[in-house]
């Protein structure tokens, strides 16, 4: 006979826990201490009178989400970054860079000073080395007050081949969340897309289709996440599998195993099942003195038998024979006389 498959032998260790577990359902649960209740109201920041974003002109003026530029090795990229001061008082902000593509910017002015009411823009240069590997890079703009910090984000488009290569990684399991980790090993910017699956013995537990994930994955980046499944089992043996895409045609997929076992329950099962072994050993044990007889104890006496070195009865009773007694005399040297 072949040895069991793995899967074979979660099952048989889910369904040797069953009887433990209804048993276990049965016993009333302790009741949960009621927790106090925090009914104070949350704190809400105060709205900045400041703004930095990407400059535009007529109609799509400040619409736009980011900078987007796009290049060759090698060249020198222009844009310009908006300050608007909607306070009362005159404004300095100091500006830099952040992230790949915004250690690659240089500004007209790092420190700028915006009249009350007013806004100013500030011409930027990017940059892209000549060693630059063609895809996509990212960064950040980076205006600070001194009291708050406002984040553009950069986006470049380097000319050249690009390869969209995505993995997922890492997957585990653990009680109603599943863990992962996405990496772009490409050289373009990724979308991600994820599909989830998961079957147990009985069927499929969890199918969720293809969506869209709220990241952009830069090359290089390795972002970790997780997945909620609040509707996870209690006692079941399941395989989850993570399909991950994006645009360009990269694609990969990853699965994880777990058995859900209930803590009490499984307990319980090992009470039953050790006492279960006990009573048989018992039984074996009784069964086999009866066919066998039992043992003498080390150093029992057996009837008729006489230990090694005892006296027997015989040499226990008084002697009536009586022996002459002899005199000792001198004791005579035997020789020839002279």
């Amino acid at each position: 006979m072949s040895p069991p498959t793995p899967r074979l032998r979660r099952a048989l260790l889910v369904l040797t826990t069953v009887p433990a577990a209804l048993l276990c359902a049965l016993a009333p649960l302790p009741a949960a201490a009621d927790a106090p209740v925090d009914t104070a109201p949350a704190a809400t920041a105060a709205p900045a009178d400041w703004t930095a974003r990407p400059a535009g002109g007529g109609a799509d003026r400040d619409a736009r989400p980011y900078v987007y530029l796009e290049g060759t090795p090698g060249t020198a990229l222009q844009d310009r970054l908006a300050v608007t001061n909607s306070g009362r008082a005159p404004l300095t902000v100091r500006l830099r860079g952040g992230g790949r593509a915004g250690a690659w910017i240089g500004f007209a002015a790092d420190t700028v000073t915006v009249p009350a009411r007013t806004r100013a823009e500030v011409p930027l240069a990017l940059t892209v080395p000549p060693d630059a590997v063609p895809g996509d890079a990212s960064g950040e703009v980076v205006a600070d007050d001194g009291d708050e910090e406002i984040r553009v984000p950069v986006r470049v488009r380097i000319g050249g081949p690009t390869l969209a290569a995505l993995t997922v990684e890492d997957v585990e399991i653990s009680g109603g969340t599943i863990r992962y980790a996405l990496v772009n090993r490409g050289n373009a910017m990724l979308e991600p897309r994820l599909a989830v699956r998961a079957d147990g013995m009985f069927g499929t537990l969890l199918d969720r289709p293809e969506r869209p994930l709220p990241l952009e994955l830069a090359p290089g980046r390795r972002v970790e996440r997780t997945e909620p499944w609040p509707d996870a089992p209690a006692l079941d043996a399941v395989t989850v599998r993570l399909r991950v895409t994006a645009p360009g045609g990269a694609r990969d997929e990853a699965e994880a195993s777990a058995t859900y076992i209930p803590v009490a329950p499984a307990v319980g099962g090992g009470l039953l099942v050790l006492g279960g072994l006990a009573l048989l050993g018992s039984g074996a044990y009784r069964r086999r003195r009866t066919r066998r007889g039992d043992p003498e104890a080390p150093g029992a006496e057996q009837p008729g038998v006489e230990p090694p070195g005892a006296e027997s009865a015989d040499d226990r009773q008084p002697t009536t024979e009586t022996r002459p007694l002899v005199k000792a005399g001198p004791l005579v040297k035997a020789g020839a006389e002279s």
